[in-house]
């Protein structure tokens, strides 16, 4: 019996839910895997998978030999990439998540860059604002913009960036320029849907919160930035996002002395002792670039 074939075939049957979804991962057919488990089965003396007209289910066994066939299998790519690296290139598909508006502002282009200095290597970009589980996903690298870090990643951080008012030059001359964090009540406040009424500020007196109110609130933060570019109002954005805006003139800082809460950005990726060079020359590449992005508070932490 190959053992490292019904290896794969066990572990990508479990995660994909199926053995049609485990031979088109190895571009073989259903009996073919169908075989391999039943083999790698018999070879452990155990039966690790119930098949049923509902689909697969892990037995008790099955549960305890998965994870350690999976970093097995992990073990054995990352050996065979340790040896091929003195004499290749970085190959192989990547998969990267991201939020929407970091992805759209930022990421797009940086990826375009990172796939002309490495022909061999196949980018895939998921753009997305929900929580995305890198390993129950198949994430070889995940963007994270502020939000609780899992425990069982490495988090490798790139940088802070504050949050600041602004506004359209065009809005600040209609309607005046606030002078001191209160004078927010007496105009239009655009927020992310998502959040608070108030807006907390820290300022050279400490912090405040100011319990504006917003007629206007999306779920999107590039429609949000329209907005505000549009003239509709005033609103608090991370600098990575409007630091460029505020240089050309398109926008306007408003109480030049109060930020808002910060954005702390990481990488997150499998703490595996030996990743593939692919992810390696990734993690680096997005490390020294987006730490380089316009407004962080303070250098990169490695």
């Amino acid at each position: 019996m190959d053992t490292l074939r019904a290896l794969e075939a066990f572990v990508h049957s479990v995660e994909l839910g199926s053995l049609s979804g485990a031979a088109r991962a190895l571009d073989t057919t259903q009996p073919t895997v169908s075989k391999l488990v039943a083999g790698l089965e018999r070879s452990l003396g155990v039966r690790l998978l119930r098949r049923t007209a509902a689909g697969l289910s892990l037995t008790e066994e099955g549960q305890r030999f998965h994870e350690r066939a999976r970093r097995m299998l992990e073990d054995y790519g990352d050996a065979v990439s340790d040896v091929r690296e003195g004499i290749q290139q970085p190959r192989g598909l990547l998969r990267m998540s991201a939020p929407v508006t970091m992805g759209q502002r930022h990421l797009n282009a940086m990826a375009v860059e990172f796939l002309g200095l490495y022909p061999d290597i196949e980018l895939e970009l998921v753009l997305d604002d929900r929580f995305v589980d890198p390993l129950e996903e198949r994430i070889d690298v995940s963007l994270r913009v502020g939000g609780a870090l899992p425990p069982d990643l490495v988090a490798r951080h790139l940088g802070t960036w504050p949050r600041v008012l602004v506004a359209s030059p065009d809005y600040i001359a209609a309607r005046g320029k606030p002078r001191k964090p209160q004078d927010l009540l007496a105009h239009d406040y655009l927020r992310y849907a998502a959040g608070d009424d108030g807006v907390l500020l820290q300022g050279p007196d400490g912090p405040v919160t100011v319990p504006v109110r917003s007629r206007y609130r999306v779920n999107n933060a590039v429609a949000l930035l329209d907005s505000v570019l549009g003239g509709a109002g005033i609103s608090l954005q991370p600098t990575w996002m409007v630091a460029d805006l505020l240089a050309d003139g398109r926008l306007v800082r408003v109480l030049g002395r109060h930020t808002g809460p910060a954005q702390e950005v990481h990488l997150l990726y499998a703490p595996r002792r030996h990743q593939p060079l692919r992810v390696r020359v990734l993690v680096d590449f997005l490390a020294e670039r987006v730490a380089k992005l316009p407004g962080a508070s303070r250098p990169v932490t490695r």
